[in-house]
């Protein structure tokens, strides 16, 4: 067995431990989505000494890149297949795929700003059934007509409303606990100006932050329309562009295959930040944000940033979330013009409230996301809460924008 791994010292040869009589809870991880929100539950358990975190990635279309990022964060992961033969006294996961099998309690963690897609699989639904986002249908909460969370948790109360619709036999173990990225973004909004100065924002010039979910109606699916105008209107003296890009993008396609897409970026002073990145200070220090239906750009509301939307299919999104209010009251990106101008045009009709409604439908616990959260899983673990309250840090500093610019040769980012 090679040095370093879970499975020997967690599962195996338990009397050799040094902290013993933990309860012992699994981390499910599917993809570097889910990583990145289950992050936001498990480092509130790290600390304990009477929790002892076990990893393991499960089987998911967009896994790729999922053992790097916990190897990034000194995390050894034990084996799906041993995993399924372990006991644990709880299991935190994102996803749905293969936690059935599981032999332990299930929380499920809801990611994402809201439940904006709706189910895409729509074979298994009966004449006439609604189309629910993943979260709250039936076909991501049950397995062979068994609920399979113990517990759920959504980030607003709204959700609870739809889920009384779509499967009222989960209604008893949803829990409303709000939004850390809703919390942290929150906290870091009186530190942009320390976050432009390390993204190498110099004076005068603005930044341009383009944001794309995964899909063909994304605005990286379409990115053939709006990639001429980036890289031909906007001088970069005067404007740095950053592209934050779905992570399921990078693993569906590869990020060689990603970066080589974008090669005409080269030399062009355009940042492909990478899927593993901290985003949320991106966000903040950004001037004006284009995006699509996904989270980053209903994210985007949070902020001071003047907001355009890209052009795309309304029939994934639930008419309920935070993307849909957005898209009813968002200038949309018209290829046929300038863009600079349309930058500015739409700056000049921003106004300060104008999005206040969408970033409230985003949560409706703001501040509470992580002191909820450990309430019901310590509550799930019978273990008293510790005597401190959880701390919501803002974001890290991000690097320069230029340690992310696609450089010659490799296609991968400097």
């Amino acid at each position: 067995m090679a040095v370093g791994t879970t499975k020997p010292a967690l599962i195996e040869q338990g009397h050799w431990l040094t902290v013993r009589d933990c309860k012992r809870v699994l981390v499910v991880v599917h993809t570097v989505t889910f990583a990145q929100r289950l992050r936001e539950v498990f480092e509130l358990l790290e600390t304990d000494l009477r929790i002892q975190l076990v990893f393991t990635i499960a089987p998911h279309a967009f896994g790729n890149g999922v053992t790097e990022f916990l190897r990034s964060l000194g995390i050894t992961t034990l084996p799906w297949e041993d995993a399924l033969r372990a006991e644990f006294d709880l299991a935190l996961a994102a996803g749905s795929r293969g936690v059935h099998e599981l032999r332990a309690p299930v929380v499920r963690i809801s990611h994402g700003a809201g439940q904006i897609k709706l189910l895409t699989d729509v074979t298994s639904l009966a004449p006439g059934e609604r189309r629910s986002p993943g979260m709250l249908s039936r076909q991501h909460l049950l397995y062979e007509g068994r609920l399979v969370p113990a517990a759920i948790v959504y980030a607003h109360e709204r959700d609870l409303e739809e889920l009384a619709r779509s499967c009222p036999e989960a209604l008893p173990v949803a829990h409303v606990v709000g939004d850390p990225c809703v919390d942290r973004i929150t906290a870091g909004r009186s530190r942009r100006e320390s976050y432009r100065r390390a993204l190498g924002i110099e004076d005068g010039q603005r930044l341009v932050v383009v944001t794309s979910t995964w899909g063909p109606a994304s605005t990286f699916g379409r990115l053939d329309s709006l990639l001429p105008q980036l890289l031909s209107q906007l001088p970069r003296d005067d404007y740095r562009i950053a592209m934050l890009v779905h992570p399921n993008v990078f693993a569906g396609h590869g990020t060689r295959q990603v970066h080589g897409w974008l090669s005409c970026c080269r030399g062009r002073g355009i940042a492909v930040v990478p899927p593993e990145a901290d985003w949320q200070a991106l966000l903040i220090a950004a001037d004006w944000i284009i995006g699509d239906h996904g989270s980053l750009t209903a994210y985007g509301t949070l902020t001071d940033a003047t907001m355009l939307l890209t052009a795309g299919s309304r029939r994934e999104v639930s008419t309920c979330s935070p993307a849909a209010l957005l898209s009813a009251v968002a200038p949309v990106l018209s290829p046929g013009y300038p863009l600079a101008e349309q930058l500015d045009y739409a700056a000049q009709m921003h106004g300060p409230e104008q999005y206040d409604h969408v970033a409230a439908s985003l949560s409706s616990a703001p501040g509470l996301f992580h002191r909820r959260i450990r309430s019901v899983v310590y509550r799930m673990l019978g273990l008293g809460e510790p005597a401190r309250p959880p701390i919501v840090a803002p974001p890290p500093s991000p690097p320069s924008l230029t340690r992310w610019e696609i450089s010659a040769g490799s296609g991968a980012t400097r």
